[in-house]
């Protein structure tokens, strides 16, 4: 008998832990409203760090960003600076399609990412393929952005590998200052600390 209520009340607790995870619908009422489009046009900039399992920071980078768009179709270009000394560069070709509907293809990303926006957030999912010790793993990637005002968006990002959570980024966008340059990897712990 104790079994069985024991069973019961897990099962309760997993229902009612699920019932509370968030979605993007309950953004659709919130502002400012992303506009993916609007936002990633032209140059930017942004910070971010990554955390393992532990969230022990492990890495941390610049990214400088330049968008362009014709139509309905764009190319986001990205220059990120690890402060490790490593330089990667990633081409986003995007496609906007109805109702705030995203889909988009890059030279490191398996297959087309999907995202949509709604109220003052975006969610963004896809397969990432990163090369690591001569080896090349697949992950899969939960990205969320937050746009705060006309110039500034966090995003958070969940990194996993057959379900398990194995990293967090989070990134900070800014495209207040365009002019603004993430320069050379060796310079990023200076530029981070003129983060404002």
């Amino acid at each position: 008998m104790k079994c069985l209520e024991k069973l019961s009340i897990a099962i309760m607790l997993v229902l009612l832990l699920s019932s509370c995870t968030v979605g993007l619908q309950d953004y659709r009422q919130t502002a400012p409203k992303l506009d993916i489009k609007q936002y990633f046009s032209g140059k930017l900039i942004a910070w971010g760090m990554v955390q393992d399992y532990r969230d022990n920071v492990i890495r941390r980078f610049c990214v400088e960003l330049d968008g362009q768009w014709q139509g309905e179709q764009g190319l986001l270009k990205e220059v990120f600076y690890f402060n490790d000394g490593e330089i990667s560069y990633r081409n986003w070709h995007l496609t906007k399609l109805a109702d705030g509907q995203y889909q988009g293809s890059a030279e490191d990303v398996v297959g087309q990412a999907q995202g949509q926006q709604m109220g003052f957030a975006f969610q963004w999912q896809y397969q990432l393929n990163i090369a690591t010790d001569g080896t090349s793993m697949l992950f899969s990637l939960d990205d969320w952005m937050y746009q705060v005002d006309e110039y500034r968006l966090f995003n958070r990002t969940k990194m996993k590998k057959l379900g398990i959570i194995v990293a967090e980024i989070t990134l900070f966008f800014d495209k207040e200052f365009p002019q603004k340059r993430c320069h050379q990897a060796g310079e990023i712990s200076h530029l981070m600390g003129e983060i404002h």
